[in-house]
């Protein structure tokens, strides 16, 4: 969850200047690297209480599911969680490994994993007041019928057209449709190169051949990259199928995120801030359809689908030596109907004088 570089004015500048969103310098091992957030709310996180870690703002049920994590056989693929510290500025953290600590010069990308990045009581608590959300002087570029019609004009029916408003349930399932979400289970969040340069700009990635082409290009410039993807996803999958946990929960909003640079590469779960267990005799497959009551999250999905992505990569890099933009047909191709991240930068005296109040042994 950092990059990595020996830390230099210009290079702050240089970063500052594309990524506007860096909330502090991280420190590890002598080394100072700006610390970037490719996705999730701003303001959650802060410089660890001890080096290689990150503080991430206490939410009760992903407290709940990293404790839950940390006794199953999943705890190899997601961040160290060593208990909760209170912050200099009396706010609770959750304390995390710092996954890019231990890199130089990382690219890091995010992927949100699932056919929907909503709960069903989110979808039916909106259903019960579904207020017309109107554009207005108040709400203008940040209200869900001006984000719709700024993404898609053609978007709205002529009935939202006249009120210029559209409800939250439907703005909900709505934005699901136009990435990737729903057509591949997983969308791209963000995507960090190692050269600073970053984009967030994946709201309309939707098809295979959309994607493909965005993986491609992370990975542009690291030959090895793809095979050691391939190899790491294709283990938690394998972990996942026989997880306790996983067989037990609906994963939601959750991600993977992806470090690599010219000597290593990484793959982590990461955010349950709406992981939850499931209800009482209900199993999903985390690969079935979702529908309204059947807590499906598509999250196996998704990784099957990411799997298969990075394999066509790892093969053309294999054949040709380089990647190729289109997308050809692999021996796992198939046709899907149904479909935060974090990097690291001004300094840990944020938090100087954190102290634990649990901790979880590692």
């Amino acid at each position: 969850m950092t990059s990595s570089f020996t830390f230099q004015p210009s290079n702050w500048r240089k970063v500052r200047n594309i990524v506007q969103w860096t909330p502090f310098i991280q420190t590890y091992k002598k080394h100072k690297y700006p610390w970037v957030q490719l996705a999730g709310h701003q303001g959650n996180f802060r410089a660890g209480y001890k080096q290689g870690t990150i503080l991430k703002k206490l939410c009760p049920v992903e407290e709940k599911a990293l404790e839950s994590i940390s006794a199953d056989i999943l705890r190899p693929y997601v961040p160290c969680y060593t208990g909760v510290v209170e912050g200099a500025d009396g706010e609770k953290y959750l304390q995390l490994e710092d996954l890019l600590s231990n890199f130089n010069l990382p690219c890091v990308m995010d992927i949100k994993m699932g056919v929907r990045t909503y709960l069903e009581d989110e979808l039916a608590k909106a259903r019960e007041k579904p207020k017309l959300r109107k554009a207005s002087c108040v709400y203008t570029c940040t209200d869900m019928f001006e984000k719709m019609i700024q993404i898609d004009p053609k978007a709205p029916t002529e009935a939202e057209l006249r009120a210029k408003a559209v409800t939250k349930p439907r703005y909900m399932v709505w934005r699901e449709t136009i990435s990737s979400t729903a057509t591949q289970g997983f969308r791209i969040e963000g995507v960090r190169r190692g050269d600073g340069t970053s984009s967030k700009d994946f709201k309309t990635t939707r098809t295979r051949e959309q994607v493909l082409a965005s993986l491609n290009s992370f990975l542009q410039g690291y030959s090895h990259v793809a095979s050691r993807y391939v190899q790491q996803l294709k283990s938690i999958k394998a972990t996942l199928e026989i997880s306790p946990f996983f067989k037990t929960h609906e994963l939601i909003g959750s991600s993977l995120l992806f470090v690599h640079n010219e000597t290593s590469a990484l793959v982590r779960m990461i955010d349950f801030a709406k992981t939850i267990p499931l209800p009482e005799n209900v199993h999903i497959t985390h690969r079935n359809p979702w529908s309204e009551g059947t807590h499906e999250d598509g999250y196996l999905l998704g990784l099957d689908n990411l799997i298969d992505l990075f394999s066509i990569s790892e093969k053309n890099l294999a054949a040709n030596g380089e990647i190729s933009k289109s997308v050809t047909s692999s021996s796992s191709d198939k046709t899907n109907n149904s479909s935060s991240s974090i990097t690291s930068a001004p300094s840990r005296s944020n938090n100087l004088n954190a102290q634990p109040i649990t901790t979880n042994p590692s």
